[in-house]
């Protein structure tokens, strides 16, 4: 069985946020179409599903990088900002979109909150990313055959 680690990100993370979105468990908030990710981008993502893709990805770099909390996935989901002619800077993202996406996991079951820590990946959550990834590093294999002896 393949895990989170054996299969690229953008695959895992474009195939997640289409099951996110056929589960109907997570729902965008209605501000979600007009707000920027943060006060670092000039523009509102082009994505129209946005939203889906960034609850993928948080649930992917919980999975990875253990127990997160929404000050260390603002400074992971920020960017560079320029400011005039001085040099750029870094600019945290907005905390209200990882917070409310992280309560969206966190009802759906697929994160838990761990008091005075963050958030770690559920059972139930760590089980749909495993299969995934499984489902993932089959078609890999199929078209590259090289990939099997790796496993």
């Amino acid at each position: 069985m393949a895990k989170v680690y054996d299969v690229p990100a953008d695959k895992l993370i474009a195939k997640l946020a289409d099951q996110l979105r056929k589960d109907k468990k997570i729902d965008p908030p209605t501000w979600s179409q007009f707000v920027k990710t943060g006060s670092h981008v000039q523009r509102i993502p082009q994505n129209k599903d946005w939203w889906y893709v960034r609850c993928a990805s948080l649930l992917r770099k919980i999975y990875l990088h253990g127990p997160l909390g929404v000050a260390d996935l603002k400074v992971a989901y920020g960017g560079r900002k320029k400011i005039g002619y001085n040099l750029a800077h870094h600019q945290d993202s907005s905390g209200a979109i990882v917070r409310n996406a992280l309560h969206q996991l966190e009802a759906s079951g697929y994160i838990v909150k761990v008091q005075h820590k963050g958030r770690i990946i559920s059972s139930e959550g760590m089980k749909k990313m495993d299969r995934l990834a499984t489902e993932i590093h089959k078609e890999l294999v199929k078209t590259v055959p090289q990939l099997q002896r790796y496993t």
